[in-house]
C-alpha cells in the first residue's frame, strides 16, 4: 500500500472533516464515548477563522467505517491513539492543538507521548485517567459500581443510554441537551459501544500523564458525575507544567452545556 493510499484510508476510515483557515494552526477535536464529531458543533466553528480545524469519528461512531473495527486493535486506548497519529500523518500536521473530550483526552495523551513532534498543545476536557478508586486515588467509582454500569449497558444499551445520558450531561434544566446526548449514544453501534465502554471505564492511564511533554490545559467542571474535581486536580498535578481551569458548569459535557466558557478558556490558554 502506497503512502498516498494509506493516508486516504485513514481519512476515510475515521470520516475526517477538515475546514477553517487552510493556513492556520491545526486544531484537532476528538470526541468522547457515545458521541461523534457533531458534539463539537458549538465549539469548533469558533476557531475556524484562524485555525485549520480537523474533526473525525472514532471507528464505530458517526460516519466512520464500521468494518474497520477489530476488537484486538481497539482492546486498549492505544488503538485509538494510533488512529489519531495516522490522521495527523495523512494531513501532514505538526504543532497541533489537540482538544480531547472525556476518554479522548487520554487518547490525546497517549498519542502525544508516542510522537510529541506532532503536537504543540493539549486541551483535556473533563479527563479521567482512571474511573475506579484505588488506594489513595479517588476516581469517583468503586469497582462494583463500574461493573454494575457495564452489566446494565450490556443488558440493554439503548435503555442504558436513556437512563444515563441525563446523569452524564448534568443539566436537568436543559432536557434538550440530555435528549441530544441520548440520540448520539443511539447512533453508535451497540456491540462496539459495549466494547469501547469496557476499555474506557476499566483503563488506567495515570502513569502516562507524567510523560506528557507539551503545554497542557485541563478543563474541569465544578460538578461532574463521571470525573469529579479530585480527578481534575490529580491530572493537573501529574502533568508537568499543566494549567487547570475549573468551569462554572455542571456535568461531563461542557462542550455542549457551556461552550462559550470552553472557547474562552482555550483562547486564553493559546494566547
Amino acid at each position: 500500500m502506497t503512502a498516498a493510499v494509506q493516508a486516504s484510508d485513514a481519512l476515510r476510515r475515521n470520516n475526517v472533516t477538515v475546514g477553517g483557515d487552510p493556513y492556520g494552526r491545526v486544531m484537532v477535536f476528538a470526541h468522547g464515548f457515545g458521541c461523534d464529531q457533531a458534539v463539537w458543533r458549538a465549539v469548533a466553528p469558533a476557531f475556524a477563522p484562524d485555525h485549520r480545524t480537523v474533526l473525525f469519528d472514532h471507528v464505530g461512531a458517526g460516519g466512520s467505517d464500521l468494518s474497520a473495527y477489530h476488537p484486538g486493535r481497539y482492546d486498549s486506548l492505544d488503538g485509538y491513539a494510533g488512529d489519531l497519529l495516522e490522521i495527523l500523518e495523512a494531513i501532514d500536521a505538526t504543532d497541533v492543538v489537540l482538544v480531547g473530550h472525556s476518554v479522548s483526552a487520554m487518547v490525546g495523551v497517549l498519542a502525544a507521548n508516542r510522537d510529541p513532534s506532532r503536537f504543540g498543545a493539549l486541551v483535556l476536557v473533563t479527563p479521567s485517567p482512571r474511573y475506579v478508586n484505588d488506594a489513595e486515588y479517588d476516581g469517583g467509582f468503586e469497582l462494583d459500581d463500574i461493573s454494575s454500569l457495564l452489566d446494565s449497558l450490556d443488558a440493554n444499551y439503548l435503555g442504558w443510554s436513556r437512563e444515563f445520558a441525563p446523569v452524564i450531561m448534568g443539566t436537568p434544566e436543559r432536557p434538550d441537551l440530555s435528549d441530544a446526548l441520548t440520540a448520539s449514544f443511539c447512533r453508535v453501534d451497540p456491540a462496539i459501544a459495549r466494547h469501547f465502554a469496557r476499555v474506557t471505564f476499566l483503563s488506567d492511564n495515570r502513569d502516562d500523564l507524567r510523560a506528557v511533554s507539551v503545554p497542557t490545559l485541563v478543563l474541569q467542571c465544578s460538578s461532574d458525575a463521571l470525573a469529579p474535581r479530585t480527578v481534575g486536580d490529580y491530572v493537573h498535578a501529574a502533568i508537568p507544567g499543566s494549567r487547570l481551569a475549573v468551569l462554572e458548569a455542571t456535568g461531563h459535557v461542557p462542550i455542549l452545556s457551556a461552550p462559550d466558557a470552553v472557547i474562552a478558556e482555550i483562547r486564553e490558554f493559546l494566547a
